[in-house]
């Protein structure tokens, strides 16, 4: 038996040890159907139980502990999102991107919810619960899938409307999440009216309208004043500024504090599209965001082989592999319908909803707040679909999006001729 400060030593060499696996296999990994977020579950699964006791490793992923790294590694991940996005605001640009959001997201959220209270035998409030945590397109696991960074071409229609939805759904399913944490003390009839105008209109128009007075202000301060602009710093470390300023700012005014980075990002990258400090924060908030994702993917590996999953059911099961498999995928194609993008990629981006750390996130606020029924089975469902998510996207994401890149790239050449 280890003494409390041989954990600490094993702590620290294994933050080590997960630093230079985000350093290191993204190169290795560049030419393999395998994704860090992989290797990193299966390193968490085979060595961590080795070396900590099942105490030690559920008492860091208890619901507090969780909410508040998964939190903060959205956010980073959602400021680097916004940094990559370089397309002007349109109604043809961005319509792929809103009908996910505004038509995908509720359906999907319904779909799941409706399969978790009547063929699972969730209640009604967990049921809505799990549908709205696993939603969101992660902003953090689908790196991979995401337009590419500042200074580089964007990607796509496929790229652009998977990074643009990820950074908008976050905060677009937080209403939801609420509605699930008010069902479980009182009925829907009292709560839908408050529900719809404070959690649902005001908190996004507040998120929203914070987000771009931050973007603007911090674009103003970075390339409009002379003498005084942040981007000569050149140091990346401004992005985590930006991020904390205007998550803080909404959060305290009573918006949606992850819509509101997004919408600060894309804001502050309009300001001045073609300049490099975008690629320095936008490089510096990817790495943080890697190290992180890394330490709670190790975690929730370990947690796997401590029994996380146990309490599933075959019904269980059923509905976590409908809803990666039919339900996501039908409430994207059919969003997509009146879409300009081609069916190729309606295809992809309706397939590519992976789940992940917002899931987590969302899972952790919930139970922290209100009393489910059932959380163990919420947790272990939600998370079943997080495993599959990652391997199944993780394993195809890299080899269909270069098959996607090569396609762009043979026909932009046809259309130079």
């Amino acid at each position: 038996m280890f003494e409390p400060s041989s954990y600490d030593a094993l702590t620290t060499a294994a933050v080590g040890a997960a630093i230079l696996l985000t350093a290191w296999l993204p190169m290795l990994l560049k030419r393999l159907p395998l994704s860090l977020p992989i290797v990193a579950m299966a390193a968490g699964y085979a060595a961590m139980p080795l070396l900590w006791p099942e105490d030690a490793v559920r008492a860091a992923y208890r619901p507090d502990v969780v909410e508040r790294l998964t939190e903060f590694v959205i956010l980073v991940a959602l400021m680097g999102a916004g940094l990559r996005i370089k397309r002007p605001l349109s109604w043809r640009g961005w319509v792929s991107t809103l009908l996910m959001i505004v038509v995908a997201m509720p359906l999907t959220i319904a779909g799941m919810a409706a399969l978790c209270w009547r063929l699972a035998g969730f209640s009604l409030a967990s049921a809505i619960l799990i549908g709205a945590a696993l939603a969101p397109t992660d902003p953090v696991l689908a790196a991979e899938v995401q337009a590419k960074p500042p200074g580089e071409e964007e990607g796509g229609e496929v790229r652009f409307v998977l990074t643009s939805e990820a950074g908008l759904n976050d905060g677009a399913a937080f209403p939801f999440v609420l509605l699930a944490i008010a069902l479980t003390a009182t009925s829907f009839q009292s709560t839908w009216q408050e529900w719809l105008l404070s959690d649902v209109l005001l908190r996004i128009f507040v998120g929203g309208a914070v987000g771009f007075l931050s973007g603007w202000c911090f674009g103003i301060l970075a390339f409009k004043i002379p003498g005084l602009e942040l981007a000569k710093t050149g140091d990346g470390l401004v992005a985590v500024g930006v991020t904390l300023i205007s998550y803080g700012a909404t959060e305290a005014l009573g918006g949606y504090g992850f819509l509101a980075v997004f919408i600060a990002a894309v804001t502050l990258r309009a300001t001045d599209r073609g300049h490099g400090f975008h690629a320095a924060m936008a490089e510096f908030s990817e790495q943080i965001e890697r190290i992180l994702m890394v330490l709670i993917m190790l975690v929730f590996g370990a947690t796997l082989r401590w029994g996380l999953l146990a309490p599933l059911s075959w019904r269980d099961i059923l509905v976590g592999l409908l809803f990666l498999l039919v339900v996501r995928p039908l409430s994207g194609w059919a969003s997509l319908a009146s879409s300009p993008i081609p069916t190729a990629a309606k295809g992809l981006v309706a397939f590519f909803g992976i789940r992940g750390l917002g899931t987590i996130y969302y899972l952790a606020f919930a139970v922290s707040r209100a009393n489910f029924e059932d959380v163990d089975r919420i947790w272990a469902l939600s998370a079943f679909v997080v495993l599959c998510s990652v391997v199944l996207h993780g394993v195809s994401a890299s080899p269909i999006m270069s098959w996607v890149d090569r396609r762009r790239a043979r026909i932009r050449q046809a259309g130079d001729r």
